[in-house]
């Protein structure tokens, strides 16, 4: 699997010293250097690479302008490069897959290429299911029905294993197993775990993408709960339900969504 890169940074010296470092690792294929953000937009839409190493610091368009202007287009995998570790939370907040340092240490930097490979090889899985789905559903949609039924396992790496949340100023690393539910105020969620309740901004229909449909279930049109943590189900009046938590906490399934959640709670 090759990694077609592309390095942005305004100053040459950073990006020859980043081209040795990159050199031993023989998957990484840079097909395009960029000296500030204007340029990386263009290359990247003309490229589409599977990864940029972005310098944030640059005259113009910094490298979260550049994070920006992918808004409309499939986005690649981002790294930042810099000098300056204060930028270090909004970078988690922009998805980055990692943040390093300058000058870039050999080790971090191995680490940070080891997650890109897990993460284009989830994405490539599922592309790879997405496409099979659409030549049975032409050729064979009997058999699209079994894999419809039997498919969707290995697709499931797709799903986030831990997020990211800045709130109060900090990064919470939060294991999403560890989630309870999710309550929706507008474009923030509220996540919840089992000793702590954060602050994320993002709005219900994205977070949801990344959270597994087999264990995470909308049951409320502002509530998402992580089934594993059901402990009890409640009848109510009019065909509504209580869910009751592993931390006491009672959630109410609204009439809409209780078929849901009666496929997944025995």
């Amino acid at each position: 699997m090759t990694i077609r890169t592309i390095l942005v940074d305004d100053e040459s010296l950073a990006i020859q010293g980043l081209k040795l470092r990159l050199d031993p690792h023989e998957d990484v294929e840079i097909v395009e250097t960029c000296s500030n953000g204007r340029e990386a937009i263009r290359a990247i839409k003309t490229h589409k690479p599977d990864l940029v190493f972005l310098d944030i610091q640059m005259p113009g368009f910094d490298g979260f302008s550049v994070v920006q202007g992918m808004m409309e287009v499939e986005p690649p995998l981002f790294i930042f490069v810099t000098a300056y570790s204060d930028h270090a939370i909004r970078a988690f907040e922009a998805q980055a897959v990692d943040y390093l340092m300058k000058p870039v240490d050999e080790g971090r930097l191995a680490d940070a290429l080891d997650r890109v490979r897990q993460r284009l090889s989830e994405k490539r899985q599922v592309q790879e299911v997405e496409k099979l789905r659409e030549v049975l559903a032409e050729v064979a949609p009997d058999a699209m029905n079994e894999f419809a039924a039997d498919g969707d396992a290995p697709a499931a790496n797709r799903f986030e294993k831990l997020i990211n949340i800045k709130d109060r100023g900090q990064i919470f690393r939060v294991d999403v197993d560890s989630i309870e539910r999710i309550d929706a105020a507008g474009d923030y969620m509220c996540i919840y775990t089992a000793d702590n309740s954060l602050i994320l901004r993002e709005t219900m229909k994205d977070l949801e993408k990344r959270l597994d449909p087999r264990n995470f279930q909308r049951v409320h049109r502002s509530t998402i709960v992580n089934l594993s943590q059901v402990r009890q189900v409640k009848p109510h009046t009019n065909g509504e339900c209580f869910l009751v938590l592993e931390s006491g906490a009672q959630v109410k399934v609204s009439r809409s969504y209780r078929d849901v959640v009666a496929r997944f709670v025995h």
